[in-house]
């Protein structure tokens, strides 16, 4: 990667949407040479894809909750991470050091919903044997966006 790799991947971040004409105008390109670059670090899995970024509270999911998890045993992990695979309201899963051994973000509805979430999904799961709850009370920062520098350039 080149310095007009990080600046295709800001801008992308940033306007993931554009065009391939507004790419090539901001890297000072042809539009096929920079849909070559864009497509190179698709392959290299880079970019790993696209996505729109919703709301959560436009489509219900008004509360936000970060949970802390202890498995019993190592042996529970591949069935826990399968498990979390397949819960929706869970949007990321993070294997931590500390005195947990999963961190989750988890995206409800409600309490109730959060209720059956942990109660249910996580507590009922047999290799669970401790949860965490930290109930977000308001946002003030949250974004996709990797933070690029030349340092990664000079580090390679």
């Amino acid at each position: 990667m080149d310095s007009l790799d990080l600046k295709a991947l800001q801008f992308l971040m940033a306007e993931g949407r554009a065009a391939w004409s507004d790419l090539a105008t901001e890297l000072g390109l042809s539009g096929p040479s920079s849909a070559e670059r864009v497509h190179r670090m698709e392959q290299q899995g880079v970019i790993k894809g696209y996505t729109a970024i919703v709301n959560p509270s436009s489509v219900g999911c008004d509360l936000t909750v970060f949970v802390s998890v202890t498995l019993d045993h190592p042996r529970s992990r591949n069935a826990f991470i399968t498990l979390i695979q397949n819960l929706s309201e869970v949007q990321e899963c993070h294997h931590i050091a500390g005195d947990y051994d999963y961190l989750l973000k988890v995206r409800c509805q409600n309490t109730k919903d959060l209720d059956r979430v942990i109660s249910v999904e996580l507590k009922g799961f047999e290799g669970v044997s401790k949860t965490h709850t930290t109930i977000v009370l308001d946002t003030v920062k949250e974004t996709s966006n990797v933070p690029l520098s030349g340092d990664f350039l000079r580090s390679k």
